[in-house]
């Protein structure tokens, strides 16, 4: 696996990050233990987690994946070879307060989130540092915007973490891409550490315009051109994609028939009936499968993306990991692009 820039910073990075989400609640130790080693037997060293996964889940807080990762690397005594990412802003002030008496999540659980004051972030940091047995962050998100509080106090908090020592990037996670210049201006004026990359909800299938946010108006989840466009004239922000599956939709027709699925009721339309087509099109002439594809596609396309993979089992992760052997030729990435019902 080959190593890529990350934004503005003079790191590498695999070129495929290994989501953790659910490593240590619906993944449990073993299997996330194979599948951390896989990755990085593959050539891996890029991990992604936050400090609030997955607290949704019955029976979990928001600290078990930070959790697994700290146990992980310190078993496996690796720590220097892993480039860690985490995030904060998202997590829940009193996860007693979100949940009802049989584990589920209350409906106005949004209300609840910590927000990205100063005193967060600084009592966040200690605590994601101690979870993940290590004295210091490479990339550290803000999870997803709040509007709340001044990006002046959060960039200044970011930049104290990366002045102790405790922190070596930046990033954001969510953003508007208004938010995003504005962040990176904020930083350039007082000489602070800047974003260096945004991570979205990003993927080959377009969202219709009736999808929303799960999150606060300020904080979405999707790309859109403007972003695109942005990342493609400002190199020194990465892009970097979460659920770029969609959850199975690529691979899975019972998923799209699922009205219940929010994701597919994002997305339904006549041009990604026309794009998820393509997709098999171009899997069927290489002889590869929808999802080497997608990644394939989002590594070569510009702007280029660092795809966050997952999963459940060793099969599911080599196909991911095969992704990255994948050369499309400048005519497929074309033909790809031009898709549209």
């Amino acid at each position: 696996m080959k190593k890529v820039s990350l934004g503005n910073t003079d790191s590498k990075v695999s070129q495929l990050s290994l989501g953790c989400m659910y490593f240590g609640s619906k993944t449990d130790k073993k299997i996330a233990y194979n599948l951390l080693d896989q990755y990085i037997d593959a050539g891996g060293n890029f991990l992604d987690t936050a400090n609030c996964y997955a607290f949704w889940i019955k029976d979990s807080i928001g600290i078990e994946s930070e959790t697994l990762l700290g146990n992980w690397m310190n078993d496996r005594q690796n720590r220097a070879d892993i480039f860690i990412a985490t995030k904060v802003g998202a997590n829940m002030k009193d996860i007693n307060k979100v949940k009802d008496p049989d584990g589920n999540l209350v409906s106005n659980y949004e209300d609840f989130r910590e927000g990205l004051s100063k005193k967060t972030i600084i009592d966040a940091i200690d605590k994601s540092l101690k979870r993940l047995k290590t004295d210091y962050i490479d990339l550290y998100y803000a999870h997803i915007d709040d509007i709340n509080t001044p990006l002046e106090e959060t960039l200044e908090a970011f930049n104290y973490l990366v002045d102790e020592g405790k922190i070596r990037y930046i990033g954001c996670s969510n953003y508007r891409t208004w938010r995003l210049e504005r962040a990176k201006n904020i930083s350039k004026t007082n000489g602070w550490a800047e974003y260096c990359c945004i991570q979205k909800l990003h993927t080959y299938l377009r969202p219709v315009p009736r999808a929303k946010s799960i999150y606060n108006k300020n904080s979405v989840r999707f790309t859109d051109d403007e972003l695109l466009d942005y990342c493609i004239r400002n190199e020194d922000v990465s892009l970097l994609a979460y659920s770029p599956t969609l959850l199975g939709l690529y691979n899975n027709k019972e998923r799209r028939s699922d009205k219940k699925n929010w994701l597919w009721n994002d997305y339904s339309s006549p041009d990604t009936e026309a794009r998820l087509k393509a997709i098999e099109i171009v899997a069927e002439e290489l002889d590869i499968t929808p999802i080497q594809v997608l990644f394939a596609w989002m590594q070569q396309n510009n702007p280029m993306a660092i795809p966050l993979i997952a999963a459940s089992n060793e099969e599911q992760l080599k196909e991911n990991l095969e992704s990255a052997k994948i050369d499309l030729s400048k005519e497929k990435i074309k033909y790809l692009n031009n898709v549209s019902s």
